[in-house]
């Protein structure tokens, strides 16, 4: 027995999960994941929000707002619509300053909250947790009644069930490919493309295919694979996560080391008498008993066992195949369904919940909870720096933009009245609803004339008017070969924009 080592049996390494990932097996083949169905307080939770974000998700193309669109991204005809706020591609600056925006606050959050966004914001995650896993426990039921069927032969049950589940997920991949195409288009194309027939819509049919079939692989093959492999905000967490930042965490303090519930009122099992070094005239000492005290004396200073009782439902509830115990994990997505499985068990245990809360590496050790350093506080200032900015700029907008030129190729003209003329393009991008009568004017300079060619300019709803004019200086008047214009645009009478321009004339 001397030749035993004792440390082999009670300590083993427990970190090669850090080796491999959850959903590739040993031969390097996808482990498909058939997470249990959660229940608990979080996951209604994570029901209710996404009840909210589904409904505004399908609802905001149908709603219109002074007859447009309230939500339109028409990348097509570079065409935005935000609550009602037309945006041109003259306005791209402020979608650069918001994502800017966006990606400071997600890495602000991420440093505070974790990966928090991904279990109860992300459509990704709502739509597979909350829409198409649903739909598979409702036909096929849960985890293991799943791997039951998908292991069984092929019977007019199993023939039911798959076809009942892969229709639906069809049918809500397209509903899901024709939101997202109204986004794009907006409803009422959508509708056209639906109803007309197809010959007249050939490349909105296509579209409204290939999409169906992406969000289709998505959810039915791809799955947690997206956010596993694909997304790049689970790495984030590598760089952005501190000591002090809150995520889906396992009290090991509380929980370590773990063991099975004993019995107290289980009795000492007695020798069986069996053995035949104890039945000797000098009677030595029980072997058995020897290896037991050997194991006492070692196991000694772990000897009290923690909270968890080595149930693993919080590994067989997670929708990525993670075990939460082993620490912050990339392919976490903070969905909390550990936490409510966990607490379920410590209940019934008569044990404190929170034994997998949302908690810091601190707070976990210390009882320390302070969310306010360095980091935060540096992007806390950069954030509110930039909404600042992006407030100003947003305000500060003009709601017609003008762009004068010169028409490339032209030189100046000579009139018989004694002026010189250039003719020049205009382009005028309204942004308004309003459609108004367009003039062109230079500060404290009348004598300098403007003449449309055609019809006078003129703005059109949310749309873009272009055009040329001529501009007439007399020839007296002209001191220079490049004269700077600053002209100011009136639409009724109502200052509305400014633009700069060059006149060219005879040199001096």
């Amino acid at each position: 027995m001397s030749d035993i080592n004792l440390h082999d049996i009670i300590d083993q390494d427990d970190d090669d999960y850090r080796d491999h990932i959850s959903t590739i097996d040993a031969s390097g083949k996808r482990a498909w994941i058939y997470p249990k169905k959660p229940k608990g307080k979080f996951y209604n939770y994570r029901k209710y929000i996404s009840y909210i974000l589904l409904a505004f998700l399908f609802g905001m193309p149908w709603i219109q707002w002074g007859g447009k669109p309230i939500m339109l991204f028409n990348v097509l005809e570079a065409k935005f619509i935000i609550f009602g706020v037309y945006f041109a591609p003259q306005d791209f600056y402020l979608f650069g300053i918001a994502m800017i925006i966006f990606i400071v606050f997600i890495s602000l959050f991420t440093v505070v909250f974790g990966r928090l966004f991904c279990g109860w914001v992300c459509p990704q995650t709502i739509f597979m947790e909350m829409v198409f896993r649903r739909i598979e426990y409702w036909i096929e039921g849960d985890a293991n009644a799943q791997i039951r069927l998908n292991k069984s032969k092929w019977t007019n049950d199993k023939i039911w069930k798959k076809s009942l589940k892969h229709f639906l997920f069809i049918l809500i991949s397209v509903m899901i490919a024709n939101t997202f195409l109204s986004y794009i288009i907006g409803v009422d194309q959508v509708l056209k493309i639906i109803t007309d027939p197809i010959s007249e819509h050939v490349s909105g049919f296509i579209a409204m295919v290939i999409f169906s079939a992406l969000f289709y692989g998505v959810f039915s093959i791809m799955r947690e694979q997206v956010c596993i492999a694909i997304c790049p905000y689970g790495r984030l967490q590598g760089v952005l996560l501190d000591e002090d930042s809150l995520t889906v965490s396992y009290d090991f303090v509380r929980g370590e080391p773990r063991g099975r519930m004993l019995n107290p009122n289980k009795k000492k099992s007695k020798c069986s008498g069996t053995c035949t070094s104890c039945k000797t005239d000098e009677e030595p000492e029980c072997p058995t008993d020897k290896i037991r005290a050997m194991l006492d004396e070692v196991v000694a200073p772990v000897k009290t066992i923690g909270d968890c009782i080595e149930c693993s439902l919080c590994v067989k509830v997670c929708p990525t195949g993670i075990d939460i115990r082993n620490g912050v994990q990339l392919e976490c997505v903070n969905c909390t369904a550990c936490m409510d499985a966990c607490d379920e068990v410590m209940t019934k245990i008569n044990r404190p919940t929170g034994l997998i809360r949302i908690d810091s590496y601190n707070g976990i050790t210390q009882n320390k909870k302070s969310i306010w350093n360095t980091r935060v506080a540096t992007y806390s200032m950069l954030l509110i720096s930039l909404l600042a900015l992006e407030s100003y700029l947003f305000i500060s907008r003009s709601e017609v933009d003008t762009l004068l030129l010169r028409t490339p190729g032209m030189l100046y003209q000579k009139t018989d009245d004694g002026h010189i003329s250039n003719l020049y393009n205009y382009q005028l991008v309204n942004k308004t609803d309003l459609e108004v009568a367009i003039t062109f004017k230079v500060k404290d300079q009348d004598y300098i004339l403007f003449e449309p060619i055609g019809k006078q300019p003129q703005t059109i709803k949310n749309g873009t008017t272009e055009g040329a004019v001529f501009i007439k200086i007399p020839a007296d008047k002209i001191k220079e070969r490049s004269t700077k214009l600053s002209v100011d645009i009136y639409g009724d009478g109502e200052y509305l924009d400014h633009t700069e321009t060059t006149f060219l004339g005879p040199s001096k």
